[in-house]
This record gives C-alpha cells, sequence and structure tokens, in this order.
C-alpha cells in the first residue's frame, strides 16, 4: 500500500515497564514479543525512510502516587507504567523530530493533546501499532474512528499478552467499523 499524503504513523505504548515485562513468561510469550519487536522496528524504519510522515510516540504513564488510575485498577489490571520505572523501549525510543505524547487512559485521545497534534500537522490517516492489541490499541483505533480518521492498523506490529483470540477479536472488531482498516506490515510499500 502507498502511504497517502496526510498519514501519520502512531506508536502505541512500545515501551518497557517493569510491571508489564514480568508478564512475558515462557517461550512463547518470548516468541511473540520477538516477532513484535522485529515488526515495530521495520515499520519504524519505513517511516523514517519516508520523512514526509510524522511519526507519533504514545507512552502510558501513571502517578507514582496512583492518583490517576481511576476505575483502571478494578479489573483485571495491576499497578503498572508508573512515572518512575516506565520508558520508550530502546529499538523504537523517540529520534530528533519525532512527537511523544503521554496517556494516562487506555485511548490515545483521552485528555491528551494528540488530537490538536494531528489536526496541526493536518493528518488524516493514521497508521497505528504498539500494545496491547486489545486494550489500547484497540481503544485508541475505535477514537480514532470516532474522529473521523482513516484508521490503518498494521497487525503484525501490535502485541499482547491476551490470548490470541482476544487479539484476532479486536483486530476483526476494527475491522468491522472501518473496512481495510487491519493490514500486513508486508503491505507497506517500500
Amino acid at each position: 500500500m502507498k502511504i497517502p499524503e496526510h498519514s501519520a504513523l502512531l506508536l502505541v505504548d512500545v515501551q518497557d515497564s517493569r510491571q508489564h515485562m514480568a508478564v512475558y513468561d515462557g517461550e512463547e510469550q518470548q516468541n511473540r514479543i520477538k516477532y513484535y519487536h522485529e515488526n515495530i522496528v521495520k515499520t519504524v524504519e519505513f517511516f523514517r525512510q519516508k520523512k514526509d510522515f510524522p511519526i507519533v510516540h504514545i507512552i502510558e504513564l501513571h502517578r507514582d502516587d496512583l492518583s490517576d488510575f481511576g476505575r483502571e485498577l478494578d479489573g483485571a489490571e495491576h499497578v503498572h507504567c508508573l512515572e518512575k520505572d516506565s520508558f520508550f523501549w530502546e529499538g523504537a525510543a523517540p529520534i530528533e523530530g519525532e512527537y511523544t505524547v503521554p496517556k494516562r487512559r487506555y485511548s490515545a485521545f483521552f485528555a491528551t493533546d494528540l488530537e490538536l497534534l494531528l489536526r496541526g500537522k493536518g493528518v488524516e490517516h493514521l497508521f497505528i501499532c504498539g500494545g496491547m492489541t486489545d486494550i489500547c490499541v484497540h481503544f485508541t483505533a475505535v477514537d480514532a474512528h470516532q474522529r473521523n480518521y482513516h484508521i490503518h492498523v498494521l497487525r503484525e506490529a501490535c502485541h499482547t499478552h491476551s490470548p490470541l483470540d482476544v487479539a484476532e477479536a479486536a483486530f476483526e472488531n476494527m475491522e468491522y467499523f472501518q473496512t481495510g482498516a487491519v493490514m500486513s506490515v508486508d503491505d507497506l510499500e517500500w
């Protein structure tokens, strides 16, 4: 796929956190995260070579006193992504000229300046990847759709520690509200 004009790459929570890394036990999980990281690098390199499109790094950060978690800790979530120990994953960390947006909730649009940045840059198409497929990527994609962005979710550059059928259901949901929204990293036209 040729990247349309007025596009941006949105990397959702491509980060390291001591609390999150504890869930990646076992060989299967390690292989899944290795595959994910390879595709994140491939995607970032693709967009960096193009140089015509903004790259926006979203990072989930919570205050160390837990005051901004809200209802998030009522479910299966545990304390994670505290400001004191969360940082961008070094394999795709922001470089000069790229943008960063911290968030406190699942959606990168909720209570952030992301939309202000995207509108200011004239963005109409969002290429979205990152983690977690069924949570933050999904909620961000839904909010982007609600704001009339064309969304393109890069399947292999998304990851979750949830069961694969849960991630697949999230992809199917995103495809439901925008036909053709879910695509392969391999479909990016070099």
